[in-house]
């Protein structure tokens, strides 16, 4: 079976998270996404699992489904969508934060736990409550050495899967420039042959990734970690296996492409860490130009925050374009809302963005489709015509970036300035 999974979410109990983030709007928001398989995120909350445990129910192979048909089906946001007779389905996930000192440093490293059912959930849980306080964030911060707790899940849950989380991300990462380590070993010791999949993250691409040998024994993927419901899919995966929990791992232990088809990707340099940067002296650096100034703030003398292309170039072996073949495709997009704005010079999260966003949810089923699949032609007939360009562009891969730097996400462009102001006029008597 073909599906499209988004396998790291965050619920409303996680820090920074949109009160929206509950069970009953996850699921239409998914539909309209095009995704089939959902995280839960956040399973060691406690009242967030008490809540999954009144909302859901298992579906007999490692998957859970709503009890009962969502309210938030009939929004008007929603109402007349053909998406959403399509069943959605949760897998229980959570995200964990690990500070910890090892070799002489604090280490910050994030991963995600993937399991097949609340036995397993809870099993976890009551180990991790002698080591913190599992109610205080979505996300728990532990004082626990990630190897330790590798040790614990397979001891508890063996049949859970950790996955490092957005490897490349400065702060709070396997890789991170910050707090990171040098080599998957290092950080996991003798637990390294139980982790097989590593989360990219936004900032970075599978060929960034494909330049360290040490990664091609694993899995790449790629998830939202949406933390907003219409942030669901932004990155996801596509799979060609059985729908269950055991056919999932068993496409991403093996990672064969006949059974992981490809991942969804953010253009990387729209990602937040993608370039060096120092936010608050305005400071935008490309690597090379980093190390002339030997990592320093041209403006005030301080260390740039250094991104994840100058940390990819530190670690790899290889040239860009190098790497072993069978390597899972990917295709990068750019959220459907995003490509709207770009076509109508409005902003991304405008009322008439997200009307024309419906408009041609209603018309072409879902996300995913129209980005990938449906033909320019046909989407040329829904007005306005010049959204059906932007996507065009988009799949070409001609698309202008200013790359994200420091926490701030990039700017990315598929028309020039010109034909931005042209389209913002043109578009006016539609508003």
């Amino acid at each position: 079976m073909k599906f499209l999974a988004d396998l790291h979410i965050h619920s409303k109990y996680s820090r920074a998270t949109s009160r929206d983030m509950v069970l009953d709007a996850m699921a239409p928001w998914a539909k309209v996404k095009g995704i089939s398989l959902l995280a839960t995120g956040d399973f060691t909350h406690p009242e967030w699992l008490f809540l999954m445990k009144e909302k859901l129910e298992p579906m007999g192979n490692g998957f859970l489904r709503l009890k009962s048909a969502t309210t938030a089906f009939d929004a008007p946001l929603f109402r007349g969508l053909p998406v959403l007779g399509r069943p959605i389905s949760f897998v229980l996930s959570s995200e964990l934060s690990f500070i910890y000192s090892k070799g002489g440093k604090v280490r910050k490293v994030h991963v995600m736990l993937l399991a097949p059912d609340f036995e397993s959930v809870e099993r976890v849980n009551r180990r991790l409550q002698a080591v913190g306080n599992l109610g205080s964030d979505g996300r728990p911060i532990l004082g626990l050495d990630v190897r330790l707790f590798c040790r614990m899940v397979a001891e508890a849950a063996p049949r859970a899967v950790v996955i490092p989380a957005h490897i490349w991300t400065p702060w709070f990462s396997l890789f991170g420039a910050n707090s990171g380590f040098d080599a998957i070993e290092e950080c996991f010791e003798e637990m390294t042959p139980s982790i097989f999949a590593l989360e990219t993250g936004l900032s970075s691409d599978p060929p960034m990734n494909w330049r360290l040998s040490a990664l091609d024994r694993f899995a790449l993927v790629s998830n939202s970690d949406a933390h907003s419901p219409s942030k669901i899919g932004r990155e996801a995966n596509a799979f060609d296996t059985d729908f269950s929990f055991r056919g999932l791992i068993d496409a991403l232990r093996t990672n064969d492409p006949a059974k992981f088809l490809y991942t969804v990707e953010f253009f990387p340099e729209e990602g937040k860490y993608h370039y060096d940067g120092h936010r608050k002296c305005g400071v935008v650096s490309s690597p090379r130009e980093s190390l002339k100034t030997g990592d320093l703030c041209p403006k005030c003398g301080k260390k740039l925050t250094i991104g994840v292309l100058h940390r990819v170039e530190e670690l790899a072996d290889r040239e860009i374009g190098e790497g072993r073949p069978g390597r899972i495709p990917y295709k990068s997009l750019i959220p459907l809302n995003e490509v709207i704005a770009e076509a109508v010079g409005k902003t991304s999260e405008s009322q008439g963005v997200w009307e024309l966003y419906f408009r041609f949810i209603r018309e072409f089923g879902d996300e995913h489709a129209i980005l990938t699949e449906v033909p320019v032609a046909e989407l040329a007939r829904v007005s306005p015509e010049n959204v059906a360009e932007a996507v065009d562009r988009m799949r070409k891969g001609q698309v202008t970036i200013e790359p994200g730097h420091d926490g701030e996400y990039g700017t990315i462009r598929l028309f020039g300035a010109g034909a931005q102001a042209e389209a913002s006029a043109s578009q006016l008597s539609l508003f």
